[in-house]
C-alpha cells in the first residue's frame, strides 16, 4: 500500500492556557507567542454557523496563530479528525452495511469462523444457522429477505454479541489498539474488490444524504438511522484550516474505501484518509487480513486506528515514524496541532494535539473526563450540531472506571503526572 509522509510543524508551548467563560472553555493565547491580530491573510470561520459558547473564537485563535497564513513561514501544521459522528452526523460505515444487507452484497464465507480470529464457536453457529448454507460459498447471501441473517450480522457489529445475547468474540486483544467488531466490518466484504465496495458506499451515501434528518429504517428487526449529514460547521472548519495552510487528515476506525468516498465530500483526498486497510489478494479482492501499525504486521485486525491505534497510524502515516516508536507520544513538533473526535476511540490522538482538542459531546466516558478536566486549557467541547444529546444526569466516573486498560478492565483516568481526574459533571449540552 501507499506510503504517506508529510512534514508537520507545531509550535512548542511552555505555559498552560487559561480556561474562560461559563458558557464554554476558551483558552488564552500561548505564553510563548504574542496574540496574532487576524488579517486578510488568515481566513475566518463563518459567523453564520453557530458554535457553543466561545468555541469558534478558540478555534480561530489556533488558526491565526498556527497557520501559515500569518506570514512567518515554516512547515505546514497538521489537523486530524475522526470521521463518524465527528465530521458527519451518524456512521457512514453502518450506512454502507445497511445498504449492503438490503441489496444482498455480503458474500457467504466458507466458514464464518474464517472472518475473524476472535469469532466464537457460538457466533459461528448462530451465523451459519441464520444465514444458511443453501447458496454457494462466495456468492451473495439473500439478506434482503432473510431477516434472521441480517439481524445476526447487525447485532455482532453493534454489540459484539449474538441475537441470543452470547459473546460473539473471545480471546486476547489489546483493547486500546483494536475492537473485534470494528475490524470485522471490512472482513464482511471479503471477496469484493475495492471499486465494488466504493460503489456500495457511493450508493449508500446518495441514499443517506437524501433521507430527511431523523429518519430511520428497519433492517431485520434492527431500527437504524436512515440519514447521514455532513456537519456544516466541520466542513467550514476543514475548509478554513486548509486555506490557512494546515494539512488536514481523516483518521477513522471505519473501512478505508468507505471513508474515502465520504471524505472527498469535504475536500480531503484518499492520500489524506486513513482507516482500516484491508489486504488484497492477487486478484485485487478484499481479504480478512488488515495492515498493521507500529511494528505489527498483517493480522486480522490487531492494530487498527482505534484509541491508541489512531496515534500509531498518525505517527506512522503522517510523520513517518516506524516500528514500536509509533505507539509513543512524540515531541510537540511531531504532533498534530488540532485534533477532533467524538468518542473514547479518539481520546489519545485528540489529546496529543498541541493547539486545540475538539470534542463533540456524545457522553463517552474517557474523552469527556479529559475534556471537562481540561488540564491544559485547550479542550473545546461542543454539543453535536444535529440532534444533540440531552445533558447527562450522572457524573462521568472519571475517578473509578472511565479508562479502558489494554486488557479490557476499567480504572481511573489519570493526567500526565499520574494524578486521578475527579468525576466530572456534564456541562456542555
Amino acid at each position: 500500500m501507499r506510503t504517506r509522509l508529510v512534514l508537520a510543524w507545531t509550535s512548542a508551548v511552555t505555559a498552560a492556557l487559561a480556561v474562560a467563560t461559563a458558557t464554554g472553555p476558551v483558552a488564552a493565547a500561548p505564553a510563548d507567542r504574542a496574540p496574532v491580530t487576524p488579517t486578510a491573510r488568515c481566513p475566518q470561520l463563518s459567523d453564520d454557523l453557530p458554535w457553543y459558547g466561545g468555541n469558534r473564537a478558540q478555534l480561530q485563535r489556533v488558526i491565526d496563530e498556527r497557520g501559515t497564513c500569518h506570514g512567518r513561514g515554516g512547515p505546514r501544521p497538521v489537523a486530524a479528525f475522526d470521521w463518524d459522528n465527528t465530521i458527519t452526523k451518524n456512521d457512514v460505515t453502518d450506512a454502507t452495511i445497511s445498504w449492503s444487507l438490503r441489496h444482498d452484497k455480503i458474500l457467504r464465507p466458507a466458514r464464518w469462523k474464517d472472518t475473524s480470529t476472535w469469532l466464537t464457536d457460538t457466533a459461528d453457529k448462530a451465523l451459519t444457522e441464520a444465514c444458511g448454507t443453501e447458496v454457494k460459498v462466495g456468492t451473495p447471501l439473500p439478506t434482503s429477505t432473510n431477516a434472521r441473517c441480517a439481524d445476526e450480522i447487525l447485532q455482532i457489529r453493534e454489540d459484539g454479541s449474538t441475537m441470543s445475547g452470547e459473546a460473539a468474540f473471545a480471546g486476547k486483544w489489546n483493547h486500546r489498539r483494536t475492537v473485534p467488531q470494528y475490524a470485522w466490518v471490512p472482513q464482511l466484504f471479503a471477496g469484493h474488490t475495492v471499486p465494488e465496495l466504493r460503489a456500495y458506499a457511493e450508493a449508500a451515501r446518495t441514499e443517506a444524504l437524501a433521507a430527511p434528518v431523523g429518519a430511520t429504517r428497519t433492517v431485520g428487526t434492527h431500527v437504524l438511522p436512515a440519514y447521514v449529514r455532513y456537519y456544516d460547521q466541520q466542513r467550514d472548519l476543514v475548509r478554513t484550516l486548509q486555506r490557512a495552510g494546515f494539512d488536514v487528515w481523516i483518521v477513522s476506525a471505519g473501512s478505508e474505501p468507505v471513508t474515502e468516498v465520504w471524505s472527498r465530500g469535504i475536500g480531503i483526498d484518499r492520500a489524506h484518509t486513513v482507516a482500516i486497510r484491508s489486504v488484497l489478494d492477487r486478484k485485487g479482492r478484499i481479504t480478512t487480513s488488515n495492515e498493521g501499525c507500529g511494528g505489527v504486521g498483517v493480522t486480522e485486525g490487531e492494530a487498527i486506528p482505534y484509541i491508541d491505534g489512531k496515534r500509531c497510524w498518525i505517527n506512522q502515516e503522517i510523520y513517518g515514524i516506524k516500528g514500536a516508536a509509533a505507539w509513543n507520544r512524540q515531541a510537540p513538533h511531531r504532533r498534530i496541532t488540532l485534533g477532533g473526535g467524538d468518542a473514547d476511540t479518539d481520546v489519545t490522538f485528540v489529546g496529543d494535539a498541541t493547539g486545540a482538542h475538539l470534542v463533540l459531546n456524545r457522553n463517552k466516558n474517557e474523552v469527556m473526563c479529559r475534556a471537562y478536566d481540561n488540564a491544559d486549557g485547550r479542550w473545546v467541547v461542543n454539543p453535536m450540531f444535529i440532534e444533540p444529546l440531552p445533558r447527562r444526569t450522572t457524573a462521568y466516573p472519571c475517578a473509578t472506571s472511565a479508562y479502558t486498560e489494554p486488557d479490557g478492565t476499567h480504572g481511573p483516568v489519570r493526567r500526565g503526572d499520574g494524578s486521578v481526574v475527579p468525576d466530572q459533571q456534564d456541562t456542555v449540552y
